[in-house]
């Protein structure tokens, strides 16, 4: 079994920063890639960022400039800081890995909450 745990989501005023991570509880270069997903209210989930083990990375059109995925493969974390924060960026962020051999695994997510 493996842990994927998320943290760093809070509230924050419309054009603001946050950093979000997650922790794997297992090497995070036993997977084909990780991304970050998120889920409002009344929509469907959408992936907001990805990495791939040799880390290319990919972004949804609308986060393209403000966020940025990172890792670090020492800590087995994985981060997506977000800038220039908008109240369409309200969700809740998942954090998703797909490990060899286990498919993709989900955290349990992280309110991020955007004001005026």
């Amino acid at each position: 079994q493996v842990q994927l745990v998320e943290s760093g989501g809070d509230l924050v005023q419309a054009g603001g920063s946050l950093r979000l991570s997650c922790a794997a509880s297992r090497s995070i270069l036993s997977t084909n890639a990780m991304g970050w997903y998120r889920q409002a209210p009344g929509k469907q989930r959408e992936l907001v960022a990805a990495i791939t083990r040799g880390g290319s990375t990919n972004y949804a059109d609308s986060v393209k400039g403000r966020f940025t995925i990172s890792r670090d493969i020492a800590k087995d974390t994985v981060y997506l800081q977000m800038n220039s924060l908008k109240l369409e960026d309200t969700a809740v962020y998942l954090c998703n890995a797909d490990f060899w051999g286990l498919g993709p695994q989900w955290g349990q997510g992280t309110q991020v909450t955007v004001s005026s």
